[in-house]
């Protein structure tokens, strides 16, 4: 029973100290998305792979988004993962580790949508691959260019740090156009 009381007034003090929902920290989540989330994520690689799964995906009904999402959770911790190893190795997915790394600490994930909310891109693999339904989506995307949606600090029990999700609509910088977004995953106590 000490050592479950001890554990509790560990974790209150550890929420207590995190101002989780005050302006100021929600100040520093956007900024840092708007300076330097936003300065690598017109670049080209990123971009043309949008553009592909873009143009493979265009005939995709809804049914056929349901149907990849299923097979993504099955593969998850499988053995064999053909629906999320094409996602998890290509160049754009390299490009986001190694903005992941470059952050040091500062970014926990990050992934890349396309127009129907389909992981293209990805730092680490995701619980599932239709972010469509999800806020980081439909907050972002269907709003067009220069959207920014803020999500709530939550603890991450995967890495036991205080997390946000700072989603944004990627635009095509030679069009103007709305083509997909990001969800850049923030820790939070960095800030």
């Amino acid at each position: 029973m000490p050592r479950r009381l001890a554990a509790a007034a560990i974790a209150l003090a550890a929420i207590t100290a995190l101002p989780v929902h005050s302006a100021e920290l929600e100040g520093r989540l956007k900024a840092y998305a708007e300076t330097e989330v936003a300065a690598w994520v017109q670049d080209p690689v990123l971009i043309d792979a949008i553009h592909a799964a873009n143009s493979a995906r265009a005939a995709l009904t809804p049914d056929g988004v349901l149907a990849l999402d299923l097979a993504w959770r099955a593969e998850v911790g499988a053995a064999a993962m053909p629906t999320i190893t094409p996602v998890l190795e290509n160049p754009a997915s390299d490009f986001l580790r190694a903005r992941v790394q470059a952050a040091g600490g500062t970014i926990t994930e990050v992934f890349v949508m396309d127009a129907l909310g389909l992981n293209v891109a990805t730092s680490g693999i995701t619980s599932d691959f239709w972010q469509g339904d999800e806020e980081k989506f439909s907050e972002t995307f269907p709003h067009g260019p220069g959207t920014l949606h803020l999500g709530a600090v939550e603890l991450d029990e995967s890495t036991q740090t205080y997390q946000a999700q700072v989603s944004m609509t990627v635009t095509d910088p030679a069009s103007g156009q709305a083509i997909g977004a990001i969800t850049v995953g923030l820790n939070a106590e960095t800030f």
